[in-house]
Order: structure tokens, then C-alpha cells, then sequence
């Protein structure tokens, strides 16, 4: 585990995958609308936030933490990174870390945050989310808070690297048909825009079993 935090806090100093990484788990509609999921602001007018990407390090390989938000919130049902908006003058780690304390309970002093992902861009909500890994130092319990989750759990690192948790499905949304790329490693596909952010650090820990 220390090696794997070592690699990945000198990889993210330098050039990443970015949206080819991402791309891989984008949501593709089957017919392109202009300006139709196209993860570029319109405009300076849109809100910084940040998700926290938890890596346990007590378990026998890594393994990456996840919410399952309330169901009646925005994006409710859906597996997700904890994070949410900037707030004041906040750096976008203590954004991250503010987040994940105020809905799982994980303590700030309890995390080693060591780089950013590439920021992602969510039209829909109008939202900038720049992706913290941040790399738990002590085994600790977590609480949901109920406003927000449903259920915190963990999932393998090697169940997002193998395949054999990958599938693409079509799906209906807003009143158009896609291809979704989503693990099926939950009671609810992974997907969208956290499988996005996620899809780079699986590439990044692809280079690092191959180093």
C-alpha cells in the first residue's frame, strides 16, 4: 500500500490521462445533440466543487470508499464520491474533507490527501468538480448522515481493473437513448459522472501494476 500511495501522490503532479480517461465511462447518447452532455461550461458562470476518491489502506489491497445518496436528494439512488460545493474560501481539499466528514463521518486528521484528479464538468447542475484522492490512514468506523446517505461501502480496486465487472447497457434518459458504461459492483450500477472521475484513477493504477 505504501508504494501505491507513494506512485500515485508523484503521478498526479504530472500530465494525466484526463478526459481520455474519462471518456471511457462517458455516457454516450445514441444520436448527438448540439451542446448535449458535452462536459464543457458554457460559460464562467458555474460553481467549484470537489469530491473526496477515499482509498482505504487496512484492507488486503486497496479499496475505494463510496455513498449511496438518499433517495429524494439530487442524484438520489446513485453511488457517488462524498463532496459537494465550495464554500467561502475553502481549498478544494478542505472542501473535499468538510464533505466527507459532514456525510460519512470520516475525520479530516484521518485523511492524507495527495493530489487531484482532473476536474470534471457537470452540465446538468452547473458544477466544476475537481476529484481529491485522499488515502485513509487508520482504520475507523463511519456514520452515514442520514440527509445524504443511505449506505457507505467499499469496493476492491481489482473489481473496477479486471473487466469482469464491466458492462454497457442502453438506457432511457431524458427522453433519449444512451450507452452506458457502468461496473456492476453495487445493488445499483456505478455510472456517470463518479464513474468518469473514477475511470482516471483506475488508469492510473493500471500504471502502476504494469510498472
Amino acid at each position: 500500500m505504501r508504494n501505491f500511495k507513494d506512485f500515485i501522490a508523484n503521478r498526479l503532479r504530472k500530465s494525466l490521462p484526463g478526459k481520455n480517461a474519462q471518456n471511457l465511462m462517458r455516457p454516450a447518447p445514441k444520436i448527438e445533440r448540439k451542446n448535449e452532455m458535452t462536459y464543457k461550461p458554457s460559460s464562467d458562470n458555474f460553481r467549484n466543487s470537489s469530491v473526496l476518491v477515499p482509498v482505504i489502506t487496512w484492507t488486503e489491497e486497496p479499496e475505494i470508499m463510496f455513498t449511496l445518496r438518499t433517495t429524494g436528494i439530487k442524484h438520489g439512488g446513485q453511488i457517488s464520491f462524498p463532496g459537494g460545493g465550495k464554500e467561502g474560501d475553502e481549498s478544494i481539499e478542505e472542501t473535499a474533507l468538510r464533505e466527507a466528514h459532514e456525510e460519512t463521518g470520516l475525520k479530516p486528521e484521518n485523511v492524507e490527501a495527495v493530489g487531484r484528479l482532473t476536474p470534471l464538468y457537470i452540465n446538468h447542475s452547473e458544477n466544476m468538480v475537481t476529484p481529491v484522492v485522499g488515502f485513509i490512514k487508520e482504520e475507523q468506523e463511519f456514520c452515514a448522515n442520514p440527509n445524504e446517505v443511505d449506505e457507505i461501502f467499499s469496493v476492491p480496486i481489482s473489481k473496477l481493473v479486471n473487466g469482469e465487472f464491466s458492462k454497457v447497457e442502453d438506457w432511457k434518459l431524458r427522453d433519449l437513448d444512451y450507452s452506458i458504461p457502468l461496473w456492476d459492483v453495487h445493488k445499483v450500477p456505478l455510472w456517470g459522472a463518479t464513474a468518469m472521475m473514477l475511470s482516471e484513477f483506475v488508469e492510473l493504477y493500471k500504471e502502476f501494476l504494469e510498472g
